[in-house]
């Protein structure tokens, strides 16, 4: 993904082509076998015009196993905004986690500074199976909420799928997030549980979690140990992990509705409160499909994505490889040093994904110098927009291997614009939207265009249908028009620029959401962490594009009650903002301004705050 400004409105040339040959040993290139498709274009026109039949053969392709069959695919009765996904199914999504043989690897983890130790997808169903027991043991029902805070690790991976095989539903909660952060989430998701562990070892140093969960006001917690023994007395009532584990059970899924919730994720809104959005039972075959037909993992693969929990990407590595019988690769520590790349290198990853700001961390510091990654097959970058020199340098560094752009959200259980390995690909940018999938870029007058604001063109398996704390129709369809054949639309926020040559280019966001760091949070959200800095009166938060392309950059106007000193107001903000909120949010400048300018209905105009800025920054 680049911004405008780093390549002309013309063709990009291509940085890697498949040949036929490559072609037919893809997942993809079965695909266009099955379907009697010559060409990748008329595969996904076919996807979009026939998708019952598109998500039939994919559910079939990737063994989805259901206790009940559905009647029919999709059930449109209710119209596109509410499709019904697989009615009349009983199911629960665990046991499609367990297809591969029981010998095979299914985790391979490592502790910063510590030994690789290997699971097997045997070991990983017998943990699964005696959380979820001990779970049913200490009375949790069907539908309770359970949260995850805690970096993800083996443990934390056979923790989510316990929950869910109980019937229950995960809170997912990023281990970054302050005390405050931590208790909205689990107030709104109404959640009745905590796994946590005592402390996170990261770059060697030690962080609390455990007592940030006490402090956030958490029900009952589980504790796990970072390493040996917990570091400190429990709560009464709390649960060290290894007494939790008490009882032992074959793994039993409890039968659910596709419909029903699997896991609570939050996405910023431009409200202060996170949107609360449900995954449900079908949302992790979109993970999975998405996996399979565009990143081409195949079973024996080995998938490392540094990632949490806390995130979509979380869950979608568990379903992305686990669903296609490959290897999640873990390493608990940061991944933006030698020993990240050494794991990749000694777990024979074969494929890497990444936030695109690690490639300029790896590029810069040279930490990767000596290491062979020649056994990864594709990159796959999601999160933030990325730098075409990075991303050439990264193939590169892998033998010319193909970096897969993955741009989508938590709403969508994946992504709606991608790369496919049957078309050439040019580095940064898009070659495809998602199979299953159709989009639609509209300019401001609502007339289709090469460049806008995107829309979705339901329906697709993975997209939302309801939120836990907001009107979902409220925030995805009122107000967005129809398509030019009169085609229902569906608002993500997102601007889009269509290149020649069917390639795309990601322009940031049409709303007041941003990016950073590959966590999207809303402006609000930061302002309302920045109401308690003194001397500050009003605050207005934007992201800027990099000039040289790449992630966004948070910047700050201040309306001030008095004279301030520009390097101590932001000092004095980014404090604020790593205790209260999030402390991977770093800001890039404080612009001190007499007021902000606003509308006529005192809405703050942020689009003209980065308009100014443009002009201001060098």
């Amino acid at each position: 993904m680049l911004s405008p400004s780093d390549e002309t409105n013309s063709t990009p040339a291509a940085d890697w082509t498949p040949t036929e040959e490559f072609i037919d040993t893809t997942n993809v290139g079965w695909l266009m076998r099955e379907t009697g498709k010559g060409t990748y274009e008329e595969l996904h026109a076919w996807s979009v015009q026939h998708r019952a039949e598109y998500w039939r053969l994919a559910i079939e392709r990737i063994g989805v196993r259901f206790q009940q069959p559905y009647r029919e695919v999709v059930d449109l009765s209710r119209g596109e905004e509410a499709p019904e996904w697989l009615p009349g199914a009983r199911m629960n999504i665990v046991e499609s986690c367990f297809t591969a043989p029981q010998k095979t690897t299914a985790i391979i983890h490592q502790t910063e500074g510590g030994e690789m130790v290997r699971m097997t997808f045997g070991e990983l169903q017998t943990l699964v199976g005696c959380v979820a027991a001990n779970l049913r043991w200490l009375g949790y029902q069907p539908g309770d909420a359970l949260a995850i805070f805690m970096p993800m690790t083996a443990e934390s991976v056979a923790i989510y799928l316990g929950i869910v095989a109980a019937g229950c539903a995960v809170v997912g909660i990023a281990d970054s997030f302050a005390p405050r952060e931590i208790a909205t989430r689990l107030r709104i998701a109404e959640a009745v549980g905590v796994f946590t562990q005592d402390v996170q070892v990261r770059a060697g140093k030690s962080h609390p979690l455990y007592a940030q969960a006490i402090e956030a006001g958490a029900p009952r917690c589980i504790v796990l140990p970072a390493a040996g023994s917990l570091k400190q007395p429990l709560r009464i009532g709390d649960y060290a992990w290894e007494e939790f584990l008490a009882m032992e059970a074959p793994l039993k899924c409890e039968p659910r509705a596709p419909a029903d919730t699997t896991n609570i994720l939050f996405s910023s809104g431009t409200t202060g409160d996170p949107k609360a959005i449900p995954w449900t039972h079908t949302t992790p075959i979109k993970c999975a499909v998405d996996a399979h037909f565009h990143v081409n993992v195949q079973p024996a693969d080995v998938v490392v994505w540094p990632t949490n929990l806390g995130w979509m990407m979380g869950p979608w590595l568990i379903f992305g490889a686990l669903m296609n019988r490959a290897a999640i690769g873990l390493y608990c520590g940061a991944p933006t040093g030698k020993g990240f790349g050494q794991f990749v290198e000694a777990s024979g990853a074969t494929v890497l994904g990444l936030v695109p700001s690690l490639v300029r961390t790896w590029r810069t510091s040279g930490c990767l110098d000596g290491l062979d990654w020649s056994a990864i097959e594709a990159f796959a970058s999601t999160g933030e927009c990325s730098r075409a020199d990075d991303m050439r340098w990264l193939m590169q560094f892998a033998g010319g291997k193909p970096v897969i752009e993955y741009c989508g959200g938590t709403e969508i259980g994946g992504a709606y614009m991608t790369n496919t390995l049957a078309r050439p690909m040019a580095a940064g940018t898009f070659n495809t939207p998602t199979l299953g999938l159709e989009v639609m870029i509209l300019d401001e007058e609502e007339r289709t265009a090469d460049i806008g604001e995107l829309f979705l063109v339901p329906p697709s398996i993975g997209l939302s249908n309801t939120l836990l704390n907001k009107d979902h129709h409220e925030t995805y369809f009122a107000g967005t028009p129809r398509g030019p054949a009169g085609e229902v639309l569906r608002r993500h926020g997102d601007q889009m620029e269509r290149l020649p040559g069917g390639y795309w280019r990601a322009l940031g966001r049409a709303d007041d959401t941003m990016n950073l760091g590959g966590i999207k949070v809303s402006s609000a959200e930061i302002e309302q962490t920045l109401r308690g800095v003194p001397g500050v009166t009003e605050t207005a938060a934007i992201a800027v594009a990099d000039r040289d392309g790449g992630p966004s950059q948070l910047v700050i106007y201040a309306v001030c009650s008095g004279a301030s000193d520009k390097a101590q107001l932001a000092t004095a903000m980014q404090g604020a903002i790593k205790r209260e909120l999030n402390p991977l949010f770093k800001i890039h400048d404080v612009v001190v301004i007499d007021a902000l300018p606003r509308t006529a209905s005192n809405k703050v105009m942020r689009r003209e705050l980065r308009a100014r800025y443009s002009v201001l920054s060098p």
